[in-house]
């Protein structure tokens, strides 16, 4: 019973401190954070569709290497230590669409545009990501946010993602 008047005004201080940061259009992904962006060839609908194809199918290799990580640390050594599967998750939505093109799988520090995203800026600058750029990297892209898991959560159970209440899963994760 402690625990929950405990937590209640914890929770209610978290959701308005988001939705405050929100309305006032700051940044809301964290500074230690890892951002995931797949780059299509071009704005062709075929292009685009690879792209999303593979941005689906990585997120779910990304969402079973990363479901038990608990420090951005241990998620960075996981990333960097599974390119290979990463590569393997790329080449087997290549072959599924019979798409002949090349990518390039890039972790570290990179570009990323200015984004405007449900009213919120986000900044454009170099960030700490795993970057997949398919062929000549001309077209739109899809990105996300991989620690902490904003684009994860429920990656494994579909090809779209599904938002849950993050502190919610957070209070089920340690209580």
């Amino acid at each position: 019973m402690k625990k929950l008047f405990i937590l209640i005004p914890i929770c209610l201080l978290i959701i308005f401190g988001i939705n405050k940061n929100v309305e006032a259009g700051e940044v809301v992904i964290p500074k230690e954070a890892i951002r995931f962006r797949v780059i299509a060839n071009s704005n062709s609908a075929y292009d685009q569709n690879v792209k999303y194809s593979v941005s689906n199918e990585v997120q779910k290799s990304l969402y079973e290497l990363l479901k038990d990580s608990k420090s951005i640390t241990e998620s960075r050594q996981i990333i960097k230590d599974n390119i290979d599967v990463l590569n393997k998750s790329v080449e087997r939505i290549f072959a599924e669409k019979e798409y002949v093109s090349t990518y390039k799988i890039n972790y570290g520090y990179n570009y990323f545009p200015e984004k405007t995203y449900k009213g919120v800026k986000y900044n454009k600058g170099n960030y700490e990501s795993l970057k997949i750029t398919i062929g000549k990297g001309e077209g739109e892209n899809f990105w996300c946010v991989l620690f902490p898991p904003l684009c994860l959560i429920e990656a494994e159970e579909s090809d779209e993602v599904e938002y849950k209440f993050f502190t919610k899963e957070l209070i089920e994760k340690y209580f």
